[in-house]
């Protein structure tokens, strides 16, 4: 056996499915003209509840930044709302507009069937211990990233 074998790699193999996961959720998010990280901010917003900017960046995984950057667009696009949320106006409470909400639900079918078509090629003790493995590979890891 060769010292080193790429597609051996932990590091590889993970990159490369999240990358192949990443092309088919795309391609079924672009008729709702969302990207993946429009995606987490609707299910955040509109599923969690999460109001706040520092917390939906946190539930993201991403930088303040990046996610202050996403919001402009998404604001732009309709899809959220920023309202003041305290009198002085320094406080900022996400809302997803009608047209968010309206996406949010039609899209999920893409979301869904994205995830459906990988879970299905493991059994529930498989998925059970790939998500425990997932866990304990990212525990103790607090890398915020500009880019899910």
């Amino acid at each position: 056996m060769r010292e080193y074998e790429l597609h051996r790699r932990l590091g590889y193999r993970v990159s490369r499915l999240s990358r192949i996961m990443q092309a088919r959720l795309e391609r079924g998010l672009a008729p709702f003209g969302l990207t993946r990280l429009m995606w987490c901010v609707l299910t955040g917003v509109g599923d969690e509840g999460i109001s706040n900017p520092s917390e939906l960046a946190d539930y993201i995984g991403i930088t303040r930044p990046a996610t202050s950057r996403l919001l402009k667009d998404m604001v732009a696009k309709g899809l959220v709302c920023r309202n003041g949320g305290s009198s002085d106006g320094r406080t900022i409470e996400l809302s997803l507009t009608g047209a968010g909400a309206d996406v949010l639900k039609q899209s999920r079918v893409a979301v869904e069937s994205m995830n459906s078509h990988f879970m299905t090629k493991l059994s529930p003790e498989m998925t059970a211990q790939f998500m425990h493995a997932l866990d304990v590979l990212s525990a103790d890891e607090h890398e915020r990233l500009t880019k899910l």
